[in-house]
């Protein structure tokens, strides 16, 4: 998809952090946008920002849990703009389980997989048999995440185990649609930029269970951020952050080149090769869990 102008774009978890980030590119590359969130202020604020910069954008209040949810935004951007081309799967949430993985509740892996993995599951299930059926040019990009998606991270099971089923159903939905000879692309999206260093996508910020959800013990998910801080400023390394931009520049520049692996070269590869090394030699885990 070399030439993005007049493209339609989904995004979900599109009120906030790397979804607004991606909005605001793809307007720059002369897309229509269509943003999606489950909050309504910051959604509307967002969609508000992208007007205000000049962008044919609109906000579509979703509950990426649900299927029929995420059929209505289709449903609302057919109406709008009459097709859609790319959509992000993005929508991501702190599902507060820290610590132990047995002390977990079961509502905890519920929360998370409810909208990090049924997300995903139905952006795709609502738009690529629409895709098919009208046999557009278009691309699916599902966020994921290098702590999960490239290795384990110890301290945060449910969000690793749910980035790791991300790269797993994007690579069978890759094989299938170049089997069927679509001519549609896919791509998981490890959020990185040219400047290595923190992202504040502001996940971690407090926010209330929806009902069904609710944990009978609530984690503090405030002092994530900060935690990661201290660890870099205790380790002697200068404490910066990546802007968000950078990750978006990535998903636009993955769209033009039609890559599948949305990661910017030279962040993660001895994690990959020492995680690749382990499983060779039938070795236990010994390489930097969630480096």
């Amino acid at each position: 998809m070399r030439d993005l102008t007049d493209k339609v774009a989904v995004i979900t978890g599109g009120g906030g952090g790397i979804g607004k980030a991606m909005g605001h590119a793809f307007a720059r590359e002369g897309m229509k946008v269509v943003l999606s969130d489950v909050h309504q202020e910051s959604l509307d604020a967002a969609v508000a920002e992208l007007r205000s910069a000049g962008a044919d954008a609109v906000g579509v209040l979703t509950d990426v849990s649900r299927l029929d949810s995420v059929e209505a935004l289709r449903d609302a951007t057919l109406d709008r703009f009459g097709t859609v081309n790319v959509v992000c799967n993005n929508a991501g949430v702190a599902s507060g389980a820290h610590g132990q993985i047995w002390e977990h509740e079961v509502n905890d892996w519920r929360y998370a997989f409810s909208v990090h993995v049924y997300g995903v599951i139905n952006g795709i299930n609502a738009f690529v048999p629409w895709m098919l059926e009208h046999g557009v040019e278009g691309h699916v990009v599902n966020t994921s995440s290098h702590n999960g998606g490239f290795a384990p991270v110890a301290a945060s099971a449910t969000y690793a185990t749910c980035k790791a089923a991300v790269v797993t159903i994007s690579e069978c939905l890759f094989g299938q649609l170049r089997a069927a000879g679509a001519d549609i692309g896919v791509s998981v999206l490890f959020p990185t930029g040219r400047t290595e260093g923190i992202l504040d996508t502001g996940i971690w910020t407090p926010r209330e269970r929806p009902p069904g959800y609710e944990a009978a013990v609530p984690v503090d998910t405030t002092s994530k951020m900060q935690m990661w801080i201290d660890m870099k400023e205790q380790a002697g390394d200068p404490v910066q952050f990546t802007p968000l931009s950078e990750v978006a520049d990535t998903v636009v520049d993955g769209l033009k080149a039609g890559r599948f692996w949305m990661v910017e070269e030279g962040r993660f590869e001895d994690l990959v090769r020492a995680r690749a090394d382990v499983i060779l030699r039938r070795a236990d885990p010994e390489y930097p869990i969630g480096a």
